[in-house]
């Protein structure tokens, strides 16, 4: 079963009793706490443990490579010439840097990749289409531009279910306050999750717990590195 990615907290507390008895008819033996589980899975990946207030905090963001070409001197662009073929040609050397971007621009990003696709090839989607039929495109995902984002495939798989609920059917904008009202309700949605494990005695379990705990994790292995270094 795929459970239904919801952008805001009024409209996934309204449909929780709903998905779970789907989950129930589907797989039959099995608990609550297998499909809160899934749930913690789902939108674990937007939030984050804040140690100053001991509580979760929205996270949506996601690391990726901007591609770009390397300029000599600030001006121009640089070549390289492969010394060792017998055609030896000169090319713009492109070179990439990992940035941080937030969720809303990601998906813009692959809005724009699955538009260009199209207008490139001078084609139209068929019909009975939709952006959403394109958003997995594998083609469009890994398709190396000289300037812009260099998406990895696998990494993609993650965001599915977000873009899934986020994208738009047509059109080349992505909505802002749609995205706005997600960040504000991914904390509420996660304590309703946490909230429910806690009733089943499963706190420990919970998107809270795992996250403090990787937090926690990697100040441990910081603090290790520090010395390691020091000695």
């Amino acid at each position: 079963m795929e459970i239904p990615f919801y952008l805001g907290f009024r409209e996934f507390e309204k449909n929780y009793y709903n998905n779970l008895e789907r989950w129930f008819e589907q797989y039959h033996n099995t608990s609550e706490i297998d499909f809160l589980r899934s749930l913690v899975m789902l939108y674990k990946s937007f939030l984050s443990y804040s140690f100053t207030n001991d509580q979760l905090q929205a996270d949506a963001t996601i690391e990726v490579k901007n591609c770009f070409f390397s300029s000599h001197e600030n001006y121009g662009i640089s070549f390289h010439v492969d010394r060792n073929s017998k055609n030896s040609k000169t090319k713009p050397d492109q070179v990439s840097e990992v940035k941080t971007i937030s969720m809303m621009e990601y998906a813009q990003c692959v809005l724009d990749k699955i538009n260009a696709y199209f207008q490139q090839r001078q084609i139209s989607m068929k019909e009975n289409e939709t952006i959403l039929d394109y958003l997995n495109h594998y083609e469009i995902i890994t398709l190396k531009e000289k300037n812009g984002y260099c998406l990895n495939y696998d990494q993609h798989q993650k965001t599915i279910p977000f873009l899934k609920a986020y994208l738009p059917h047509s059109g080349s904008t992505v909505d802002i306050s749609l995205y706005r009202n997600f960040y504000f309700s991914v904390v509420k949605i996660a304590d309703f999750i946490d909230q429910k494990l806690n009733e089943i005695r499963a706190f420990d379990q919970s998107i809270y717990s795992e996250l403090k705990s990787e937090a926690m994790m990697k100040i441990h292995m910081r603090g290790h590195s520090f010395l390691t270094i020091c000695n």
